[in-house]
This record gives C-alpha cells, structure tokens and sequence, in this order.
C-alpha cells in the first residue's frame, strides 16, 4: 500500500493551481473550436484520468 500523498501548500498555490487553470483554459478551448458537448469533456477527462489509475498487475 502507498502512503497518502498531499500537495504542500507552495505547490498548491502554484503548479496545482497553475495546471487546473490550464486545463479548464483548454477544455474550453476545445469546446470553442468543435461545438463538442460537455459530455465529451467529460469523456476526455475521464479517460486521461484512467492513464494515471493503476492497473491490479501494478498493485
């Protein structure tokens, strides 16, 4: 089992919040250029979500 991770707070402050910014900045972005719903956001989000979800043969 792993430890539990948290941000600092200067990360947090920082290249977290910086990254959420940008996410949503180009999740919009997308949605300007291809009238896309949001429901394909979602979709996006959750499969780059699932790059970073370890498989059991990880575990």
């Amino acid at each position: 089992m792993s430890k539990q991770f948290s941000f600092s707070e200067d990360e947090m402050n920082g290249i977290v919040e910086d990254t959420y910014k940008n996410i949503i900045i180009e999740c919009k972005n997308l949605i300007s250029e291809t009238k896309c719903p949001n429901e394909q956001i979602i979709a996006l989000l959750s499969l780059v979500a699932s790059t970073f979800t370890p498989t059991l043969s990880e575990e």
